[in-house]
């Protein structure tokens, strides 16, 4: 196992200071005295830390077991997602899942979240499209990531694709080049980045699309069986 040392901005919000400064100005985000997710999940509902809470339907949280062994960090929430407030259950969500039980990975193992709280869209004719967030909304929504991340406590933490990527391991690491590699983080034992399921779905033919899967799953593979022998020399 491969760990490279990646320097990057860290995540870590002290829990005394819920002031934070961003382009829109000063907002205050509140994380409560012994969070869980449920807590964080009804205290995230009312966030407007940035303006994306004037045109997402709903904020649209995290879930997973508060013990899952693996925590997958997304860019944003997609149309699907608004709607249901849920992370992770639209086309791209359906081959994540997918892609874990060709990995041999469980399900209730693993948490899903988004760097991005809020569906950022602009509209094409009926349709609302991907706008792909800015640095200030990450930034406004770090918080809530950490505060996940502080209470999950995951073996690992996989970032899907260059956003989530550049928002937790930093602006240096290029998944096009170093998917699958570990970084040295205070985040997590094992923090590593790979493909947003939705490029692969994005592939211009059913080859390209089954050559994507195949390296997805290969990821996947990879990162698991890293957890796995680290439980072994427990």
């Amino acid at each position: 196992m491969e760990i490279v040392s990646f320097g990057g901005p860290s995540l870590a919000v002290r829990k005394s200071d819920h002031r934070l400064q961003t382009s829109f100005g000063v907002k205050e985000i509140e994380i409560p005295p012994r969070p869980t997710i449920k807590k964080l999940q009804a205290v995230a509902a009312d966030c407007q830390a940035c303006d994306l809470w004037k045109i997402g339907t709903q904020t649209v949280f995290g879930e997973g077991k508060q013990t899952a062994t693996v925590m997958f960090v997304g860019e944003q929430p997609g149309d699907k997602e608004d709607l249901t407030g849920k992370p992770f259950v639209g086309p791209a969500g359906a081959l994540l899942d997918k892609a874990l039980i060709e990995a041999g990975i469980d399900r209730t193992t693993v948490y899903v979240t988004n760097a991005v709280k809020h569906f950022k869209w602009e509209p094409r004719g009926k349709r609302r499209i991907h706008k792909k967030p800015n640095a200030a909304e990450i930034t406004a929504c770090r918080p809530w990531l950490q505060a996940e991340i502080d209470v999950v406590k995951p073996c690992a933490i996989v970032c899907l694709g260059a956003t989530a990527a550049q928002a937790v391991i930093g602006p240096k690491f290029r998944v096009s080049v170093q998917r699958a590699q570990f970084v040295e983080s205070p985040l997590a034992p094992f923090v590593t980045a790979t493909v947003h399921p939705s490029s692969i779905l994005r592939a211009p033919t059913d080859e390209a699309r089954h050559e994507e899967m195949e390296r997805f799953i290969d990821d996947l593979k990879t990162i698991w069986k890293a957890i796995s022998t680290r439980k072994i020399h427990r």
